[in-house]
């Protein structure tokens, strides 16, 4: 068993100032996995502090982009030195297959790479603007937003967290980073990484604990200038309104519920591959999941047979069991989530092709056997709401304009995906779908170079790329007067 006894404050492995404590169970098997510190109030207020001072009084705020990138560079190869180690927890901490969880990893480093890039860029950042009245010259620089406050979901725990943390460094901000109660284990070993790094003390400070206790007082913390939260709706909601008494900086990556349109020309194997890729990856535990297929009928029969057929392949198990593609879900909670999703689904009247049990092998763990829906009906809410299991919800439709009505129809515009041999087609209505992420002939690739994040109640703002340290930087203008005569406004 791990123990992790201590929060990462300012620098030290501090234990929490009322003794709290977290257990960490895996869910391949509901054993006792660690028990982790969790940090109240008093632990929050002591965090915010050190990064308030490690940025009004500290190096890093004023070290250069290139400064900046060494260290960050250097925790990308700590990440990479460890890869294997780090693997191997965020499987029995979460549950994904290991070549997932090994994905996982190289990214995160990788992401700490690309954001050095950027810091250095920063070094030549200033940019001068002409101005209509000769007398003035003027330029516009941009610098870091302050002390930010990050607070992650479960689903991909260093990489969320490499999400934020690398372009906050970047940026020159410091932070305080709580990760979810439910999978801890890795953002402590970034911790750990970013230290052996050089990273000054107080710069990344990482807080376990529960949402409505460290979460909710890192929020509303006067020392807090930005919230940056990946995670459900109903809790986005409640932060920004946290957020809306300081008047903070803040930005959300919330929930999704993203439709794939199949045209009747797309090869069926093609689509079938990218159809499951984009729900059954991470056990459907994606925000961007494609949970919505939207087929065109005269295709609709038999891409439903294979893919069931396909679905019904999958091999199910402990993630660190080879050749496993589905593991368990993250916790009893969202296993008792996801069954009653599909209980409502099936008392709307919803079409059970394949799936929607506990695998009957599977005495212990929370398994959910992939799962594939037909003819769903539109009011239900396996349809409307997001799920983050893997359910897959396959309803057909006639025409272009009808799925595209059909895949905006939705409270969320995270992502969505097209599938058609019509290239020109897949273009005009990847301009049309109310999305913040558009796949054409695939679904899911994502990459540190470009923009992630979505509209309507999907969220605000922007991860990833250069948005991503946008996230983190204020915009400043400086303009000077350089006539060398007085103003004279009122003088005669």
């Amino acid at each position: 068993m791990y123990d992790r006894p201590y929060l990462f404050i300012d620098g030290q492995w501090l234990a929490p100032q009322q003794g709290g404590q977290l257990e960490v169970f895996d869910p391949s098997d509901e054993s006792l996995l660690a028990t982790v510190a969790a940090a109240g109030p008093a632990d929050v207020d002591l965090a915010v502090n050190a990064a308030r001072r490690a940025f009004d009084q500290g190096p890093w705020p004023r070290l250069s982009g290139v400064e900046r990138a060494h260290t960050l560079r250097r925790i990308a190869e700590g990440i990479r030195a460890r890869q294997d180690e780090l693997a191997v927890l965020e499987v029995r901490d979460n549950g994904k297959p290991l070549p997932e969880a090994q994905w996982d990893i190289a990214d995160a480093a990788g992401c700490f790479d690309f954001y050095a890039d950027l810091a250095e860029r920063l070094d030549t950042d200033e940019r001068p603007v002409a101005l209509a009245d000769s007398r003035f010259r003027a330029s516009v620089v941009r610098e870091p937003v302050g002390v930010a406050a990050a607070v992650i979901p479960w689903n991909y725990p260093l990489l969320m967290a490499a999400w934020k943390v690398a372009p906050a460094l970047a940026a020159g901000c410091t932070l305080v980073l709580k990760p979810s109660e439910l999978t801890t284990l890795t953002a402590l070993e970034l911790a750990r990484i970013a230290a052996e790094a050089g990273l000054p003390a107080g710069v990344l400070n990482v807080l376990p604990g529960l949402g409505n206790e460290a979460g909710a007082a890192l929020v509303e913390h006067p020392g807090v200038d930005k919230v940056a939260f990946t995670g459900s709706v109903p809790t986005g909601s409640r932060i920004m309104q946290a957020a809306a008494r300081d008047v903070k900086n803040i930005s959300l990556e919330l929930g999704g519920k993203s439709p794939f349109i199949v045209f009747a020309d797309s090869d069926i194997e093609a689509a079938v591959e990218w159809i499951m890729f984009g729900i059954f990856w991470n056990q459907g535990q994606v925000c961007s999941a494609t949970s919505r297929v939207l087929v065109e009928r005269s295709l609709y029969p038999a891409l439903l047979e294979r893919l069931s057929d396909a679905a019904s392949q999958i091999r199910i198990g402990n993630g660190l069991t080879e050749g496993v593609l589905l593991g368990p879900l993250v916790s009893a909670g969202q296993h008792a989530k996801v069954s009653a999703a599909i209980a409502q689904g099936l008392a709307d009247g919803a079409r059970l092709l394949y799936g929607g049990e506990r695998p009957a092998e599977q005495a212990k763990g929370w398994f959910m056997q992939p799962t594939v829906f037909a003819d769903v009906p539109l009011h239900s809410a396996l349809w409307r709401e997001e799920i983050f299991g893997p359910v897959v919800c396959v309803n057909p439709f006639d025409t272009e304009a009808e799925a595209l009505h059909l895949a905006n129809d939705s409270q969320f515009g995270l992502a969505a995906a097209v599938m058609s041999a019509d290239l020109e087609r897949c273009e005009r209505i990847a301009r049309k779908l109310q999305a913040g992420i558009v796949w054409i002939n695939c679904s899911q690739p994502t990459f540190s170079e470009l923009p992630w994040g979505g509209v309507k109640r999907s969220g605000i703002g922007r991860e990833l790329g250069e948005w991503g340290l946008d996230n983190y930087l204020e915009t400043k203008q400086i303009t000077r007067y350089e006539s060398g005569e007085a103003w004279g406004w009122y003088l005669t």
